[in-house]
């Protein structure tokens, strides 16, 4: 046929023939399904890369060279477990022969050993678990195929989501600190991220903690989020490794969310500040089914984040750190509107650092770093010139 189909059903075209020959079950006889093969494709294995999802399981995720495969471009698919990694005996660089379990979810059917390179090694799932996430400590309970964080549960991981996605650094919801948001998810109002957005003022009255006007604020300021800066956006779901300044960047080079959902490991390399690990994290993240599932959703219900260019703003090109304290603003806002004008906001004085803005009890370290740099320390009232106020 001169499009793709994967396959055909073939009917009876006679309606007396066709009742005659009855149903077994729910399965008519006059009628079958024959199926194509699924379409095959092989690529390189370029890296494997462990995601952590909501419930604190550690999901390996194959890392692929972009290949078309039935219609789309797949650059990657889970690996499911350690066990599905030790059965095809998966490895970095060995050539997979991949397909898209029910024409859809890209899978992995085996792998050409005879291709394999000379110095080929193991994948040990433990330590590429050490390596990949250094400060946790994960377990693999008895009877168990998934590796998951310690002490971890689903409530907890969720809650603690949350709560950074409505961080003042991420979308700022107010109304969203820890114990509203527990109240939240312990009554089962809230199971995701995106079961925020469908929180209705009458079911937020029903809790302990919220009347009538505080239900219809937390709902408004929600609901306010839906178009949010694709920067906020990207710190908001919480890739590891990813903190404002990164989102920034990120969502300058790429525009859209979906310009980075799609973005290879070259392409994030081959960004200023974006190393190997950073780019695994990414690229981890967005190959998660849970977290696809989840931005899918998000966009369902109208979550839909959009690109502010502020390269043009009145700080371009300028670097500001802030030591000590400011009397006017703490240095989470302070960050938050240096970069609102356009510049960037450092956690320390390096050469392209333009200012250290200098409040009370500052430390020697970062004056003594600015003076052998020559580096401009202001106090905050020059800072607030600058700002504009």
């Amino acid at each position: 046929m001169p499009f793709g189909t994967d396959g055909a059903v073939i009917k009876v075209n006679d309606r007396k023939v066709y009742q005659a020959l009855g149903i077994v079950g729910k399965t008519p006889r006059a009628a079958i399904a024959y199926k194509y093969p699924a379409e095959e494709a092989t690529t390189i294995i370029k890296d494997i890369v462990i995601s952590i999802g909501r419930t604190g399981a550690a999901t390996p995720v194959a890392v692929f060279d972009p290949v078309q495969l039935a219609g789309t471009t797949v650059r990657h698919a889970s690996l499911h477990n350690a066990d599905e990694i030790a059965r095809l005996d998966a490895r970095i660089g060995d050539t997979a022969v991949i397909y898209k379990a029910g024409d859809i979810i890209p899978q992995i059917n085996r792998i050409l050993t005879e291709l394999r390179p000379s110095d080929s090694k193991p994948f040990s799932y433990e330590e590429a678990l050490h390596e990949q996430y250094p400060e946790l400590e994960f377990e693999r309970p008895a009877g168990e195929v998934v590796y998951r964080v310690k002490g971890s549960n689903a409530d907890q991981m969720l809650k603690r989501a949350i709560e950074y996605y409505a961080s003042k650094p991420a979308l700022n919801i107010e109304g969203l600190g820890e114990k509203n948001v527990e109240t939240l998810v312990d009554s089962g109002l809230v199971g995701s991220i995106a079961d925020l957005y469908t929180l209705t003022a009458a079911q937020v009255m029903t809790l302990e903690r919220f009347g009538e006007v505080s239900a219809h604020k937390l709902v408004d300021n929600i609901q306010a989020t839906k178009n949010p800066p694709l920067a906020r956006f990207i710190t908001a779901i919480g890739i590891r490794h990813i903190g404002a300044q990164t989102a920034l960047d990120l969502a300058a080079h790429f525009k859209t969310l979906d310009a980075l959902r799609d973005a290879t490991e070259k392409d994030l390399t081959e960004m200023p500040g974006i190393g190997i690990t950073v780019a695994e994290s990414i690229l981890a993240w967005f190959a998660d089914e849970d977290n696809l599932a989840l931005l899918d959703r998000l966009k369902e219900i109208g979550v839909e984040p959009e690109y502010v260019d502020n390269s043009n703003g009145k700080l371009a090109g300028l670097g500001f750190v802030v030591t000590g304290t400011l009397d006017s603003m703490g240095r989470d806002e302070a960050a938050e509107r240096i970069r609102a004008l356009g510049g960037e906001f450092h956690s320390s004085v390096v050469k392209t650092t333009s200012y250290l803005v200098a409040g009370r009890n500052t430390g020697k370290s970062k004056l003594e770093k600015a003076a052998k740099l020559g580096t401009k320390v202001i106090d905050e009232a020059e800072f607030l010139k600058i700002l504009g106020e």
